[in-house]
């Protein structure tokens, strides 16, 4: 992946990543929100409830204003005119927070106003058996009123929580993601680096052998053209050998330098109106040859109207050329070679190359395209090279805007389409 797209998708990573933080921390504080409200608004209703069942059993009324006070989250202060018994107050309170469903524990104080303390009740919970340990039996009391109780939720922040159990959840899922994606990104850095330190080692690596190629090709020459070598068949042979191998790291060499290019950003196309027709004729003349050797068949189809097109003819020409060696290269029988050039409409055409070799079996064509990658043969490999080629068919595609296509089948050969947009 290019340093340009690593960066976008972190970019785009982070900005969906806050996003979906904004949205889920909004969410969570909105339903904690209701659910106080909700909370609230019913304790409010509960506890006016107790004190008019508590003014009805001692027959008087209800202050006319500031029966109900909030003094703290959690701590309600309820002002009445009339002494207050414990036992009725506890039964009221459980029967009416009962019956607004607020399933929570609480502890409740009585003001002595002879003693001017809060004498404290008890405590209530709903699970019997737990540990108590939010026991406050010195509940604050009130200088305003004179008759009052108050009534204090210790596991109210809890009691919510547990409302807000699927939010939970859903924070933990998002918690997960984050970490995932951290971890993935850091991966991904990682390996950006070595990718990185792998072409500046490829870079420099093919750079030093141009040297040695290059005095090599010189001593070949020399060897070729003096006459006590060409005298010696058997010399002259090794002289040429020495030459052909010579030539073909050379191309070895070069074609890891472009793809080197390809991969960092470096692939200028110097790219020129060019007869695509023309270009084909003097091309394959030498994989004509090669064919008419081996006996077999090299048939070309071009279309009577000329196609132009707008292309780097360097990289043009060696995409061709890879693709014509391929397709001889993997026949075990006689070639048959076939390539055709024609109009699909007036702004595209297509170029096929089509031969009757070994084919490529179906799981292996969606990786055919991938640099480095072999279709696997085992142990032997009869046909030799580094994985190069279609790759960089591929990348030359790509750059161009050119959609490529592979149709194959094993033991029937294989079809190479490239759609070409044209301007006239």
């Amino acid at each position: 992946m290019q340093n340009s797209s690593i960066n976008r998708v972190i970019l785009l990573g982070v900005i969906a990543l806050m996003g979906a933080v904004s949205m889920q921390a909004y969410y969570v504080i909105s339903t904690w929100n209701i659910n106080e409200d909700e909370f609230r608004q019913k304790v409010n209703l509960a506890l006016y409830n107790v004190a008019k069942d508590l003014a009805e059993l001692n027959g008087v009324e209800l202050p006319t204003r500031e029966v109900i006070n909030q003094r703290t989250s959690n701590y309600y202060i309820v002002n009445v005119e009339y002494e207050i018994d414990k036992a009725n107050l506890e039964y009221f309170l459980q029967k009416h927070l009962e019956a607004l469903a607020i399933h929570v524990d609480f502890e409740y104080a009585v003001f002595n106003c002879n003693t001017n303390n809060m004498e404290y009740g008890g405590y209530c919970s709903y699970e019997p058996g737990r540990e108590i340990k939010d026991l406050d039996p010195d509940l604050p009391k009130d200088n305003k009123f004179v008759y009052y109780f108050g009534v204090k939720f210790p596991t109210r922040s809890s009691y919510l929580l547990g409302k807000m159990q699927l939010n939970i959840f859903l924070a933990g899922v998002l918690l997960l993601v984050i970490l995932f994606f951290g971890y993935s990104m850091s991966i991904i850095l990682r390996q950006r680096r070595l990718s990185n330190m792998q072409k500046d080692f490829i870079n420099n690596m093919t750079h030093e052998f141009k040297t040695p190629i290059s005095t090599i090709k010189i001593s070949a020459d020399v060897f070729l053209n003096n006459d006590t070598i060409r005298q010696n068949d058997r010399l002259f042979q090794y002289a040429n050998i020495i030459q052909q191998q010579n030539q073909r790291l050379n191309n070895q060499v070069e074609k890891v330098l472009q793809l080197a290019k390809i991969e960092g950003n470096n692939f200028d196309l110097k790219r020129e109106h060019l007869m695509l027709d023309d270009l084909l004729e003097d091309l394959i003349e030498g994989p004509k040859l090669r064919v008419e050797e081996m006996n077999g068949v090299f048939n070309t189809i071009l279309p009577e109207e000329p196609v132009k097109v707008f292309a780097d003819p360097l990289h043009l020409t060696n995409i061709l050329h890879n693709l014509l060696d391929n397709a001889i290269k993997y026949c075990e029988k006689k070639p048959n070679i076939r390539i055709e050039l024609k109009w699909l409409n007036k702004r595209r055409a297509l170029l096929s190359i089509e031969d009757n070799g070994i084919g490529i079996k179906k799981e292996y064509q969606a990786k055919i395209f991938d640099k480095f990658y072999r279709v696997p043969t085992g142990n032997v490999h009869n046909v030799k090279g580094f994985g190069l080629g279609l790759f960089y068919v591929k990348s030359v595609c790509d750059s161009h805007g050119w959609k490529l296509q592979l149709d194959s089948e094993e033991g029937r050969g294989t079809k190479v389409l490239i759609y070409i947009p044209v301007k006239n």
